[in-house]
């Protein structure tokens, strides 16, 4: 839980899942995060072995993040957090309009 546990790390790990993002790439994909918590988040999820931090060889180098086969690995359990979401939103909207 501790590595799904910051804000945005759930985020960041979500928006890898279609393959490797470039900073600026992830920065649009999230748009309220700063450069200054994406940056942070990058390097702990690194740190923890769950994103990969590639180096590319053009000019000037780029860098691109990608999930690591543990990475990979967290996606079903975020899945099932995103359905539970969707399954409280809808009750929630049922319970502000009931029928009857």
């Amino acid at each position: 839980m501790a590595v799904i546990a910051g804000a945005w790390a759930p985020n960041v790990i979500w928006h890898l899942r279609a393959g490797p993002r470039r900073f600026n790439e992830l920065r649009l994909d999230i748009p309220p995060i700063s450069a200054k918590v994406l940056s942070q988040r990058l390097r702990e999820l690194e740190g923890r072995g769950v994103i990969r931090r590639t180096i590319q060889p053009t000019t000037p180098p780029s860098v691109e993040y990608s999930l690591t086969p543990l990475g990979t690995e967290l996606l079903p359990a975020l899945d099932a957090i995103v359905e539970v979401g969707h399954k409280l939103k809808a009750r929630n909207r049922m319970d502000d309009h009931p029928q009857g």
